[in-house]
């Protein structure tokens, strides 16, 4: 017998309630933000259509179906199952939090405050829930599949992302590494900078993005579902032993990027979740690249 669907609400801690939760109460919390020239209504706002929008998602659930939430800084920890429908109640930023933890189940993004998210991920209103849990199971949902990145270090972690990975040293400070692509010939640079970004279609929509408008290269920024990654570092600083003539490029799907670590440590993260990061030490060995795993996010 098959296991009924089981529907995983993510959601995140509100604005108002990390306000609350640090002064006590809704008027200490007030009081904080008047004394700074904020008002408070406007975050309470936010909170109160982010509640109502679980709250209407959450009655579109079918009666047979199972249910349970996450929230956000309890997702590394959360053990998703094949049978998930996993339901992102918030910006466009949580699914891509969520992203690295699934292995093909469907993502279904509500926006809960339209026109303040872009909805690029979060793509359809609560109403819609009930409309949407019945195609995915009726098999006429339609779906983008959107690349990830990944990285896999040479002692087995692994780390997946839907937008970016960052890899650098701990707190932004200088990182050293030698760095190469692995189809170039053996060419290696040494270099010291702030760090190496590996970007997606998704996360051009993003810091990637950014890195791209500040560079003005030529290279194009690849589309969602496109196996295509862009890589930046981050101010290469050229010195005697470190050069800069290896510093953006692009990743069709099965080329890879090497790096190995000549600094004591350096972390490597994905789509700003520095808690749930990766530790890699000197003379180690990491290679990014396109995952082979795609985000099943319906449209």
């Amino acid at each position: 017998m098959s296991l009924a669907p089981r529907v995983v609400l993510v959601h995140r801690i509100t604005e108002y309630e990390e306000l609350v939760a640090r002064h006590g109460t809704h008027g200490q919390a007030a009081f904080f933000l008047s004394s700074r020239g904020r008002d408070i209504q406007e975050i309470a706002e936010r909170h109160r259509r982010t509640r109502q929008a679980l709250t209407e998602v959450t009655s579109a659930i079918p009666l047979t179906w199972r249910q349970t939430r996450v929230e956000r800084a309890d997702l590394d920890r959360f053990l998703f199952a094949p049978e998930d429908v996993v339901v992102v109640v918030g910006q466009d930023g949580l699914v891509a939090n969520v992203a690295k933890y699934l292995a093909g189940q469907p993502v279904v993004g509500i926006d809960t405050d339209p026109g303040r998210n872009p909805g690029v991920l979060v793509r359809h209103r609560p109403e819609a829930a009930g409309k949407l849990f019945a195609s995915t199971q009726s098999g006429r949902s339609d779906f983008d599949e959107l690349t990830m990145v990944e990285a896999v270090a040479d002692d087995t972690q692994r780390l997946v992302a839907l937008n970016e990975i960052y890899l650098g040293a701990a707190g932004h400070q200088t990182a050293r590494y030698r760095l190469g692509l692995e189809d170039d010939g053996g060419v290696v640079e040494a270099q010291a900078s702030s760090g190496v970004i590996v970007g997606t279609g998704t996360g051009a929509t993003g810091w990637i993005r950014s890195v791209w408008q500040e560079r003005g290269t030529r290279l194009r920024l690849p589309g969602p579902t496109e196996e295509r990654l862009l890589w930046f570092v981050r101010e290469a600083w050229p010195s005697p032993a470190t050069g800069t003539s290896l510093v953006a490029g692009e990743l069709a799907a099965a080329t890879r990027l090497r790096l190995t670590v000549e600094s004591e440590r350096l972390v490597a993260f994905g789509d700003g979740m520095e808690t749930d990061a990766v530790e890699l030490t000197w003379g180690q060995t990491v290679r990014l690249g396109v995952c082979r795993e795609r985000l099943r996010l319906v449209c």
